[in-house]
């Protein structure tokens, strides 16, 4: 009894660190940026961007240490329940629970982000010019194909796929192995064992790297502030505000739904993933919360195989703040520019973004290089981008801590279905 109540002692004291470096962050950031922020015309000190720089290792440091992990626990976590599970029919009913559960989810909330752009217009009030035609945005020029899509689902090697961190290969690969183990039996008992330990180990490692966060959430909060200053949440205040309110109204109807199949455990789901919620906030990555959101939903009484095989499905087909800031982003440029998309328009956006943003998991700031697409596609211009990339860290940290909301609510009610949650 006395270990269970120590293992709950401890991630309240390291949330409340967490929040303390947020708080912090904010506080330094500005102070830095009041100190040491030039003006619009001279551009930052150099002695700010020394300071931003060492703040950006510090982050880049934990983001680097947490996907050391990503690859062996999916793959370990994965391998195990799916060896455990026995059979293809338990795997493929799991399977296609998840992905009827993430395309509903997904649409839920790209239409809520549609809905809310054009109740609230938040773009109406800039009236922006159109800019010159060849108005660069300064991403990969990455658009979002069949090819490029089959290209991030199947890998041409698991070493590969573990080295770019590609999750969706990497769950291809495990399903394949997973079923060899399950359909060998006694044979391949040696190897789930040492996967299984695996596990266990990377979990620890896990719970090493975590006493880094609050230091990771504290530099990543002072180099936004330091380089934007609050200010910049006042320039872009309404449109923060509808998006952060866009992501609250999704996460209480995600939290209905759940409620709804969970009952009451739905309040226990939320206590147990507060710190991965706080650590994608604060770090403005949904990656950095996966270990310890696989830990947190195993302690919270879901099962360890239906965790195994949904948490990773989840981190590349169920982003729903990211799918509900592709929506909102769309149509705010388009309003900016003052340009009118008809509804049928905006429902065929939708029906794009729902496919197109499966294709580019993995890829950094993905959710702004799906956007570029969407944009050029509906004759958008793409320049618009620049408006939003001085406050893509601040949308991104919503977007990144309701995405880690999305995959728990699912991971919860998709182990309740299979009868597996304790």
């Amino acid at each position: 009894m006395t270990i269970g109540h120590s293992h709950e002692q401890k991630p309240n004291r390291q949330t409340l660190y967490v929040v303390i470096g947020l708080v912090l962050g904010i506080v330094v950031g500005e102070l830095l940026n009041l100190t040491l922020g030039g003006s619009i015309e001279t551009g930052q000190s150099s002695e700010l961007k020394q300071i931003v720089s060492v703040f950006s290792v510090l982050t880049d440091i934990f983001l680097r240490l947490v996907k050391m992990i990503i690859a062996p626990l999916v793959i370990s976590t994965l391998v195990v329940g799916m060896a455990k599970m026995g059979d293809s029919h338990t795997v493929g009913r799991i399977g296609i629970k998840a992905l009827a559960w993430f395309f509903s989810a997904s649409i839920l909330s790209l239409l809520l982000g549609m809905l809310l752009v054009n109740v609230l217009e938040p773009g109406k009030t800039l009236h922006i010019p159109l800019p010159e035609f060849d108005a660069k945005s300064g991403l990969p020029d990455v658009k979002p194909t069949l090819s490029t899509f089959a290209a991030h689902i199947f890998p041409k090697s698991v070493v590969e796929a573990m080295a770019e961190n590609e999750i969706l290969q990497i769950v291809v690969f495990s399903i394949f192995f997973g079923l060899a183990c399950a359909s060998l039996g006694e044979l391949a008992h040696p190897m789930v064992k040492l996967l299984d330990s695996l596990t266990h180990i990377m979990l620890k490692v896990t719970s090493y790297v975590m006493h880094y966060a609050p230091v990771a959430v504290f530099s990543a909060m002072a180099s936004v502030i330091a380089q934007q200053g609050i200010g910049v949440l006042l320039t872009y205040g309404k449109f923060i505000g509808e998006f952060y309110l866009g992501l609250i109204l999704l996460c209480a109807l995600l939290g209905c739904i759940g409620f709804f199949i969970l009952g009451r455990k739905l309040f226990s789901l939320v206590s147990h993933i507060r710190e991965p919620m706080l650590l994608a906030f604060g770090t403005a990555s949904s990656e950095s919360a996966y270990p310890k959101l696989l830990q947190q939903l195993e302690r919270f009484g879901c099962d360890e195989k239906v965790c195994g095989l949904v948490l990773p499905l989840g981190y590349s087909f169920n982003l729903d703040g990211s799918m509900m800031y592709m929506t909102f982003a769309v149509l705010f440029i388009a309003q900016a520019y003052g340009i009118d998309m008809p509804l049928a328009d905006q429902l065929l956006m939708l029906l794009v973004l729902l496919f197109t943003s499966k294709g580019v998991a993995g890829v950094p700031r993905a959710s702004l290089i799906v956007i570029s697409a969407t944009l050029s596609m509906f004759k958008i211009p793409e320049a618009g981008l620049l408006l939003l990339l001085g406050i893509d860290q601040i949308l991104d940290m919503g977007r990144s801590a309701t995405n880690v909301f999305g995959n728990s609510v699912a991971s919860a009610v998709i182990s309740k279905w299979e009868r597996a949650l304790k």
